[in-house]
């Protein structure tokens, strides 16, 4: 029986949740051990485990991978969702990068100052509106296909989805003048093994919490 890929993080969603994402589409399960404490992290970090002291770190195949775009490529590539040729995988490249830019900003938000918060909110909201989403809209309304790539699921528009549902938690209304997006939303939504992550009770991580972020604080902060 193969050995379920193991997660190293804390228990939230942070730069792990696309790695969560990618591998729930794929219909992989996988284990988590959960970092709650600044020596949880140390024993990693002295037992040699994390390459450059960071997390995520991923347990998979006999290797510890690190750093968050390494570890999406080789899931995507071993599960065919990273393209079926060079110019494919450049193009789900491209728009992935767009995407997790967006998704730092994100993922940020909580660590910042309350009356800094709701700034961010219009400035993530005005990024999504104006640089990222008409890019996305247009691939879609060009090529008139269900995914973005290849005709076929990729890294790309589970990355997006993951984009468009975290936003449209703080702007419920974001999408609404991107229409095809909108209808792509809804579809990739319910791709069964995308469809079970969504789920209650899946191992997707609830919006971060007060308790989330002094968890991160007192894991992370000198």
């Amino acid at each position: 029986m193969a050995v379920k890929p193991k997660l190293h993080y804390p228990n939230g969603r942070g730069r792990m949740e696309s790695i969560r994402w990618v591998l729930a589409a794929a219909g992989v399960e996988f284990d988590e051990e959960f970092l709650e404490t600044k020596e949880q992290l140390q024993k990693l970090q002295d037992g040699n485990h994390l390459l450059f002291q960071q997390v995520p770190m991923v347990e998979t195949d006999g290797m510890k991978l690190v750093q968050t775009r390494s570890i999406l490529h080789y899931i995507a590539d071993k599960h065919h969702l990273f393209g079926r040729d060079l110019k494919e995988r450049t193009l789900i490249d491209m728009y992935v990068e767009g995407m997790l830019d967006l998704l730092e900003l994100i993922i940020m938000h909580p660590f910042l100052k309350p009356d800094d918060q709701q700034k961010e909110v219009v400035n993530m909201a005005q990024k999504a509106i104006i640089r990222y989403f008409p890019v996305f809209e247009k691939v879609l309304r060009d090529h008139g296909q269900r995914f973005l790539v290849g005709n076929q699921l990729s890294l790309a528009d589970i990355i997006l989805l993951q984009t468009i549902l975290a936003l449209e938690e703080k702007i419920p209304n974001i999408l609404s003048a991107f229409p095809h997006l909108q209808e792509f939303t809804v579809k990739i939504s319910n791709i069964p093994t995308i469809k079970k992550f969504l789920e209650p009770g899946s191992k997707k991580k609830p919006p971060p919490d007060d308790i989330y972020v002094r968890t991160v604080y007192n894991i992370f902060m000198p």
